[in-house]
């Protein structure tokens, strides 16, 4: 897809830089803004210097300090308004554990899943 479906940015944080490459590719292709930070510490400096992070996108087991869904949480607190979805290949989580309005997908996980929920977090966010 060519045309960008929103101004808002997708911020990825995934360690490992060939699935972050990967995640990169695969949301850019559908449309979206993208940019990326291979732990939550430079997540969070992104977060503070932009104001167009709509879509958190984030993996769990990261080294450093704080792991994705500490900085999941961090981000639902700080920046109520930004949608948030959380994958993981090692952790499960419940609906309980998972911040409000977030959603969580196993690695694992299937394109067009990730592709659908960043759709449904887009529309929440909305402009």
């Amino acid at each position: 897809m060519d045309d960008i479906v929103t101004d808002k940015c997708v911020l990825i944080v995934e360690d490992e830089p060939l699935i972050r490459v990967d995640a990169v590719d695969m949301v850019e292709d559908e449309g979206f803004p993208v940019c990326a930070a291979p732990n939550a510490a430079k997540a969070l400096a992104i977060l503070e210097t932009r104001d167009d992070i709509g879509i958190l996108f984030t993996d769990i087991d990261m080294p450093g300090e704080m792991d994705g869904l500490e900085l999941a949480r961090t981000v639902r607190k700080r920046w109520p308004h930004i949608a948030i979805i959380i994958v993981s290949g090692h952790t499960q989580l419940s609906d309980a554990q998972v911040p409000k309005g977030g959603e969580f997908f196993s690695k694992p996980y299937l394109r067009a899943t990730i592709l659908k929920a960043l759709h449904r977090a887009d529309a929440r966010v909305g402009d």
